[in-house]
């Protein structure tokens, strides 16, 4: 059993970039779609939806840039070179709207948990809100 769901889906769609896999299908969650959509806008993903074959598992296409590089059987280099989980179940990260620190100097996002909902660090900035970093994505 997984205590930490978000953990989980950032280390399936790691090794799934790592191998240079299309798709990778995760358990669909509130906090899943909305990271999915985050990461769509931003960029970092193809598209995801959910399954239909089973409507409680979600599907994320990756996306890779055109460049051929060896050993990636053509797809070229991810487009997410790195996810990382910075706040955890035993040690959570809080911070406030003027302290959200910038990922690679804004090449980077941070997805944040605020009272509005999920966000990306500029979104906050703008808004002007804090809350608990959940992860960072570039």
């Amino acid at each position: 059993m997984v205590n930490d769901t978000i953990s989980d889906m950032l280390t399936r769609i790691r090794n799934a970039n790592l191998a240079y896999k299309t798709s990778v299908s995760l358990s669909k969650t509130k906090v899943h779609e909305k990271i999915c959509q985050i990461l769509e806008q931003e960029g970092f993903i193809e598209k995801f939806y959910i399954s239909e074959t089973d409507t409680n598992e979600l599907i994320v296409d990756l996306k890779y840039q055109k460049t051929a590089s060896f050993g990636s059987g053509g797809l070229g280099k991810p487009c997410i070179t790195n996810l990382k989980r910075i706040s955890k179940p035993g040690l959570r990260i809080y911070t406030n709207s003027r302290e959200i620190p910038k990922v690679l100097g804004g090449l980077g996002i941070l997805i944040l948990s605020t009272s509005k909902g999920l966000m990306t660090d500029r979104q906050a900035r703008h808004s002007r809100l804090g809350g608990e970093i959940l992860c960072s994505v570039w």
